[in-house]
């Protein structure tokens, strides 16, 4: 199966649901635009409200690619010590070690990930 075929739709009718994890982080939520549930691949908008921290999750490993554009506001890698912002993107291969991340005023990325 692959993602599902979408032509021009305003985005905002996909509503943000809380994101899956090992535990739940309330403050987490992502818009899915489109994805393949069986291979895992997606594309969505991730959303860190204010005062999200990502540390119950602790750093991410995942088998497939991600790419990741910050559209607005700012996180922090607390594994790097480093804080990203509005206009950054990042491309992680499988198996690249990433997070937890705390964002004090919030934050809004797009992602894609593919195998």
């Amino acid at each position: 199966m692959t993602k599902p075929e979408h032509e021009f739709f305003p985005v905002d009718v996909v509503p943000f649901t809380v994101c899956q994890g090992k535990v739940t982080i309330p403050t987490l939520t992502e818009r899915v635009l489109a994805a393949d549930p069986e291979s895992g691949v997606a594309t969505r908008i991730l959303r860190f409200e204010p005062g999200t921290d990502t540390s119950p999750n602790g750093v991410q490993v995942h088998d497939f690619w991600e790419e990741v554009y910050i559209l607005d506001g700012e996180f922090t890698d607390l594994t790097l010590g480093q804080t990203f912002g509005s206009g950054q993107y990042a491309c992680r291969p499988p198996g690249m070690a990433h997070g937890p991340w705390v964002s004090e005023d919030g934050c809004t990325t797009f992602e894609v990930r593919y195998r």
